[in-house]
């Protein structure tokens, strides 16, 4: 049985330097260049896990022998049982990151394919609100914030591409101030949520963007 070990962010991480190594090899001749990007793209990757058994860096420095559209695909699927999925939540466990909302509008648990997850999230369109639930340190941290699209691109702070965008803004209080003395933070983010979550490569900006909303 496959052992997971391999995070979302982590397996578009790997997409990522698999197109960017398919990319060159087909437009560039010269086999110096392309022996360099070859190990460049096996080492960016095994470098974004903090360990590895011996297997599964054999397995993921595969990448560098790679020829073909045909052994891209192979190599990817076969790194999906790899896969850890976003860690198992409750209707009930959601609902309890954010008590204040007596009417919460649930995602659709049942259709989420926690696989390729890297944070939870969800729209309520008739108060035009985000929820964002995230794992982190063993348990779950949930915020939100209204939601306002601005109907152009630009770069999403989670997953640092290119992208429709939305403002997110969150309500925070800051340390040692009276409960009515509250600030607001907000960021650029992917409006389409799913999206951004098949993208983002880093959990640096989200973790920070999240951990500053709750402190």
């Amino acid at each position: 049985m496959s052992t997971p070990f391999i995070r979302n962010h982590q397996y578009n991480l790997i997409k990522k330097q698999a197109e960017f190594l398919q990319k060159t090899l087909q437009t560039v001749v010269d086999r110096s260049v392309l022996e360099t990007v070859r190990y460049s793209a096996a080492t960016n990757i095994v470098e974004a896990f903090s360990s590895l058994t011996e297997d599964q860096k054999q397995m993921l420095e595969q990448i560098s022998t790679l020829d073909s559209a045909s052994d891209f695909k192979s190599y990817l699927s076969a790194l999906e049982p790899y896969l850890e999925p976003f860690p198992q939540i409750t209707p009930k466990q959601i609902q309890k990151l954010f008590p204040k909302n007596k009417k919460l509008k649930l995602p659709d648990l049942n259709a989420t394919d926690f696989r390729y997850l890297t944070y939870l999230s969800w729209v309520d369109i008739a108060t035009n609100k985000l929820f964002i639930v995230y794992p982190f340190e063993g348990k779950f941290i949930g915020i939100e914030g209204r939601i306002t699209p601005i109907h152009k691109k630009g770069y999403c702070l989670f997953c640092n591409r290119h992208q429709e965008l939305a403002f997110f803004s969150v309500k925070t209080k800051p340390a040692h101030s009276s409960p009515d003395n509250l600030s607001f933070m907000g960021h650029y983010v992917c409006l389409e949520n799913q999206e951004c979550n098949h993208r983002i490569t880093n959990l640096g900006p989200l973790e920070k963007f999240i951990l500053s909303a709750t402190k």
